[in-house]
């Protein structure tokens, strides 16, 4: 049976998951999730994830939510990028909850996808400095190796990455940062790797669009 993701091309989240299953060929489909028409407060939403959250990975009548979640089934289930200290792996799925994507994609958000009117200055800088702090973290450990967790990419490094591929500006810049832009690259070459908003539908050019006509 073809699995499903509720998704969205914005998500970062969402694209961990859809990158994980692209590169292990696994059989799937988008499902596109109207996060900025509001879709993710619904009730048919929420009866699907009460957090109302994206990703919502759907298969043999399971519903999993939450992207570390659903990428160590997928892994354990495949066999696929799982292989190193498994306490490493856990780790760095961990700290990129809290530290990484955590923070990665909500100044994203902030200075992004709000109306400029509505961007919050000071919590942006706050956030700025926050998350400069993270990259560094992240830079500094793949200095001298090739992968997050071990000889091989994992899905610490899928998790990882999730939100380091968009270019809306958010204070990333790869050129800034060596190590991670030599790590990203290596993650590019993986064959069948795709950007996010080739990966999933929906993308700003699509929204822009739909509200010009």
């Amino acid at each position: 049976m073809t699995a499903e993701l509720h998704c969205f091309g914005e998500s970062g989240h969402s694209y961990k998951v859809a990158l994980f299953m692209q590169l292990a060929g696994y059989d799937w489909r988008p499902i596109f999730v109207d996060f900025f028409g509001g879709a993710t407060r619904s009730t048919e939403y929420r009866a699907l994830n009460a957090m109302g959250e994206a990703p919502v990975f759907i298969e043999d009548g399971q519903a999993l939510t939450q992207s570390g979640v659903i990428l160590l089934h997928l892994a354990e289930r495949t066999g696929r990028f799982l292989d190193g200290d498994r306490n490493e792996i856990l780790r760095w799925l961990f700290w990129d909850n809290h530290k990484g994507s955590g923070q990665f994609g909500t100044l994203r958000f902030l200075m992004n996808f709000l109306p400029p009117e509505k961007r919050p200055a000071e919590v942006i800088a706050f956030m700025q400095g926050r998350v400069r702090a993270a990259l560094k973290t992240l830079d500094t450990h793949l200095s001298g190796r090739d992968w997050l967790a071990g000889d091989a990419l994992t899905v610490a490094d899928l998790s990882c990455c999730g939100y380091l591929f968009y270019t809306e500006p958010f204070g990333f810049d790869r050129a800034e940062w060596p190590n991670l832009d030599a790590w990203l690259m290596r993650i590019q070459t993986q064959p069948g790797w795709k950007h996010p908003y080739d990966l999933m539908p929906g993308n700003p050019a699509d929204r822009a669009a739909k509200e010009d006509a």
